[in-house]
């Protein structure tokens, strides 16, 4: 990292975190296969960082984990959910899925052939390099192939769901990418029914016929390309619904920043009286021996039973057993909740004209 720009560094370790954070969890919950989780893992840190640290209308940290997280998500999904397939067939989808997210973004530059062609060879260069946690050995090195080999005709099909979009500047997609689309198209499916038919040797012990290979073939193409196509427009929609939904998140921070000092006095006032409680409990039951019903002996069972009956929620192990406990928990219910409401009233007063001037600040900003 020597030499890059600090705010970079920064920027890239938020997005890489935010995204672990989101897809290892949720690619554990569907699958304990690790290489199907971090598959997930490495697409999502590629495409997020390679989408965050861009700049310009397509870039922003936020951006970055916002795609970064569906990407990995949609990998780990596919992977988990239909075991054994290979990389050839859950790269179409999720490179689509990938294009058309950055396709949906506001003040996205995808008008013709060549921006689609450009950017879904961008994505696949990443999608290359999220790969590499499958390699083990050199022979493994064609995962990595797979999302350059399918970039032309992906790039066709997200160009001809784009032509009749408003601001679609070319009539016709470019000869050079329909020849390659259609070049690399017949080569993935001509690896799909040699394996096939390389299996129906193995499992069957002869030749299989050629009327199944051709409604094989023909079933392929028609599931290749609709996978491809409806990945595409859920991404491309998805975003275009999300983002103006999310641009309000993105104001938080200055809310945040002036609003910083009065939580923390709240949650100082508020884990003082926590405390302070828990040594009353604590003090009770010492002198008082039966007044609390299964109570511990130690500060911890004390100190939890007070947060939950802050929160006016029951605690499992300790419940009040004399009057006088009962009377201690009412006061405090008391207390936190009179805590709230005056802390609220007083925050509300001081920094009330505070966030009117950035709320004024943020309308003349969209306007």
């Amino acid at each position: 990292m020597k030499g890059m720009p600090s705010h970079l560094v920064w920027a890239a370790g938020r997005i890489a975190t935010a995204v672990a954070l989101v897809v290892v969890p949720f690619g554990y919950a569907i699958t304990g296969v690790h290489q199907d989780v971090w598959m997930g893992v490495g697409c999502g840190l590629a495409i997020g960082l390679g989408v965050g640290l861009r700049g310009g209308a397509k870039g922003g940290p936020w951006t970055g984990i916002l795609i970064g997280a569906m990407v990995g998500i949609a990998t780990a999904l596919i992977a988990g959910l239909i075991p054994g397939n290979g990389v050839g067939i859950i790269v179409p989808p999720v490179l689509a899925l990938a294009v058309g997210l950055i396709d949906g973004l506001r003040g996205s530059s995808l008008s013709r052939y060549r921006d689609v062609s450009r950017e879904t060879f961008i994505v696949s260069v990443l999608l290359a390099v999220g790969l590499l946690p499958l390699v083990d050995a050199p022979a493994d090195l064609r995962f990595t192939l797979a999302p350059l080999a399918c970039m032309p005709w992906i790039a066709l099909i997200a160009g001809l769901l784009s032509h009749r979009r408003e601001g679609w500047r070319d009539a016709r997609p470019p000869l050079l990418l329909v020849l390659s689309a259609a070049a690399t198209f017949a080569l993935l499916l001509f690896l799909m029914v040699s394996e096939w038919m390389a299996l129906g040797r193995i499992e069957l012990g002869r030749e299989v016929p050629g009327a199944l290979v051709l409604r094989f073939v023909s079933l392929n193409i028609l599931r290749v390309v609709g996978v491809t196509a409806a990945a595409f427009l859920l991404g491309r929609a998805a975003l275009t619904w999300l983002q103006p939904r999310l641009r309000v998140y993105g104001n938080l921070t200055d809310y945040l920043r002036e609003m910083w000092v009065p939580i923390g006095g709240f949650a100082v006032g508020y884990l003082t009286v926590i405390v302070l409680f828990a040594g009353f409990y604590g003090m009770l039951e010492r002198f008082s021996p039966g007044a609390f019903a299964d109570a511990g002996a130690g500060i911890t069972d004390w100190l939890s039973f007070s947060f939950f009956t802050a929160l006016a929620q029951d605690y499992a192990t300790v419940t009040p057993a004399s009057g006088g406990a009962r009377a201690l928990v009412g006061v405090h219910l008391i207390l936190s909740a009179g805590w709230v409401v005056v802390l609220f009233a007083a925050v509300m007063t001081s920094i009330g004209p505070k966030l009117d001037r950035i709320a004024r600040r943020h309308a003349e900003e969209e306007s």
